[in-house]
C-alpha cells in the first residue's frame, strides 16, 4: 500500500530539510521508510517527520541539531511552506 505525505523541502542556513507531515501515529518504525523514499524521490536533506499534537503543539523527529529550529516554529508556519508531495510504501 501506498500513502501520499505533503513536503516542505527546505533550506533553512544551507541545510537542507525535507519537512513530511505525518498524523498522529508512531513514527518510529515509518520514520526510516520516510528517509528512504525522500531519497529515492530525490529529496535532499535530512528528513524530519513532524505532526500537531492534540493541544496543536508542533511534535517532530529529526536529527538532534534540527531541535532547536523546530521547537521555535509552529506546525502553521510549516504547513505554510509545503511545496511538494512524497510517495511512500507504507
Amino acid at each position: 500500500m501506498q500513502e501520499t505525505f505533503d513536503v516542505a523541502h527546505l533550506d533553512i542556513l544551507d541545510v537542507r530539510v525535507v519537512v513530511v507531515f505525518v498524523a498522529l501515529r508512531p513514527i518510529t518504525e515509518l520514520y526510516g521508510t520516510l528517509q528512504r523514499s525522500a531519497q529515492q524521490a530525490g529529496l535532499a536533506g535530512n528528513v524530519v517527520a513532524v505532526w500537531p499534537d492534540e493541544f496543536g503543539r508542533t511534535r517532530f523527529l529529526a536529527p538532534p541539531e534540527q531541535h532547536a529550529f523546530f521547537q521555535a516554529v509552529s506546525y502553521h508556519q510549516l504547513r505554510a511552506q509545503i511545496n511538494t508531495t512524497l510517495v511512500c510504501p507504507c
